[in-house]
């Protein structure tokens, strides 16, 4: 299995079920929020086959109300 390409990608996915958050609602979300996003990025970033900017996780948070710590994991797990 190749590398993951983000860090976030399962807290996101987490975080997204535990609001009752379809993936394509959240991407909507995002959209309001100013972030020109789709359904299948949000798809891609949880499943880690897309990288993730600094200022994307800024945003990611933002639309989660959440910190940008919260979305990193504590230990990079292999």
């Amino acid at each position: 299995m190749p590398e993951p390409k983000n860090a976030v990608g399962p807290k996101l996915m987490s975080l997204r079920s535990r609001l009752g958050l379809s993936q394509e609602k959240f991407a909507a979300k995002c959209q309001l929020a100013g972030w020109d996003v789709s359904r299948d990025i949000v798809a891609r970033i949880e499943l880690g086959t897309r990288c993730v900017t600094d200022i994307e996780l800024i945003e990611l948070a933002g639309v989660l109300r959440v910190s940008v710590e919260t979305l990193l994991p504590r230990r990079r797990g292999r």
